[in-house]
């Protein structure tokens, strides 16, 4: 077993029988390291990687996962080098383009969260022209989180709160959990039941702060993300299955 996970004794689980979690949400994370520990540039780590994300998109649609988020930059990775930038803006571009091609015939909605507007117009009308296309699919919700940041996502859902209480258009006394949930870009998705991280990383980085107060988390410490399997999902869904989920009760 891969994870890093705190049962004091794994039970044998019948995966036949177990009850599989709505919403699922994947730190892509390794790439880089992935490459570099052969030789390689990073954006071979890049390469590889989004190609393991079809495979395993497909397979989460395929076993009956409802909702999938998987993280795919963040706000802070302009601060890589501008050529690993550059080199990741046209990653996106041409999977996008495959996407609208292989992914014509799946019954997965996409959806893009995060700050668009960084991107350039040709990748905005891209993704735009793929959320439109996949608009009306219904087997199972993709989002995609691209120059996304969890601060930045409450940032924003408060500016526009406090827009709407300063336009009248809402009370003070009305905001609610449930008020800011409805401001975030996952606004009518349930929040996620597990988050999965390769890579051996054990933070969260800044990924759906606000939606995984109760996410069960499942930490990969010796697998990457290029390498991560359809086997190594399984072992993670089978320890979300083991988890006893209180949400604070008892």
């Amino acid at each position: 077993m891969t994870a890093v996970l705190f049962t004091k004794k794994k039970t044998k689980i019948d995966r036949s029988q177990r009850v599989l979690p709505v919403h699922v949400g994947i730190i892509m994370d390794g790439n880089g390291r992935w490459a570099k520990k052969r030789g390689l540039p990073r954006q071979a780590g890049h390469q590889v990687g989004a190609s393991n994300f079809r495979k395993i998109t497909r397979y989460c649609q395929r076993i009956g996962i409802k909702y999938l988020t998987v993280y795919a930059f963040s706000t802070e990775n302009w601060k890589r080098p501008k050529e690993e930038v550059e080199a990741l803006m046209n990653l996106f571009y041409d999977y996008l383009v495959e996407a609208l091609r292989d992914f014509r015939e799946d019954n997965i909605r996409v959806t893009f969260i995060g700050d668009m507007s960084a991107f350039s117009p040709k990748l905005q009308e891209l993704m735009v022209e793929t959320m439109e296309l996949s608009a009306d699919k219904t087997s199972m919700q993709l989002n995609i989180a691209m120059n996304y940041g969890g601060r930045d996502e409450l940032l924003r859902a408060v500016k526009a709160i406090s827009n709407e209480v300063a336009a009248g258009a809402l009370q003070e006394s009305d905001i609610t959990a449930e008020v800011v949930s409805d401001h975030l870009y996952t606004a009518g998705q349930p929040d996620p039941d597990l988050i999965i991280r390769p890579s051996g990383e054990y933070r969260t980085s800044n990924f759906l702060l606000w939606q995984s107060a109760y996410a069960e988390y499942v930490f990969m410490d010796d697998i990457l993300w290029p390498d991560f399997s359809t086997e190594n999902l399984e072992e993670a869904l089978d320890e979300y299955a083991r988890r006893h989920r209180r949400f604070g009760g008892v």
